[in-house]
């Protein structure tokens, strides 16, 4: 899969900054891998609250939206005490969540790494899988694009 730096078709996006904890990192210093996902769950949220339909909307309309598929493309190192801006973009919305991320190190302006991840509807109350996201969720995000306009 290869990840080109984008703001994607809709030019829905958002920033958000944050530093990198002890307890993100390995015993080197050096953030471990798994922790990547966590810092994408940031952008993902600040993405979400964006579009005006976070998780807690997500649960009140009766749909939650588990995380499906990842991909990480690992740049350069982040280590223990660096700043980094994360970036999160909207890629697909009708029949899926689809956001690239990418994470930069402030310090250096370089981006250090890539990612991205798919999140399917479900219906809470039944369990079933949508196939299409809910109305609810297309309608905020076309109200968004064409505010962007």
């Amino acid at each position: 899969m290869i990840i080109k730096k984008t703001n994607g078709p809709y030019n829905i996006f958002t920033e958000e900054e944050t530093v990198v904890e002890f307890f993100h990192a390995d015993p080197l210093g050096v953030v471990w891998h798994g922790n990547y996902l966590n810092f994408f769950e940031i952008g993902r949220r600040a993405l979400l609250e964006k579009i005006g339909y976070d998780y807690n909307d997500m649960k009140n309309s009766g749909y939650a939206f588990p995380v499906i598929e990842t991909y990480t493309k690992f740049i350069k190192p982040v280590t223990f005490k660096d700043r980094i801006k994360i970036k999160a973009v909207l890629l697909e919305y009708e029949n899926r969540l689809k956001m690239q991320f990418e994470i930069q190190n402030i310090q250096t302006g370089l981006i250090t790494t890539m990612g991205i991840s798919t999140q399917m509807a479900i219906k809470i109350d039944t369990m079933e899988s949508c196939f299409i996201c809910p109305d609810i969720l297309i309608n905020k995000i076309e109200a968004l694009i064409k505010e962007n306009k």
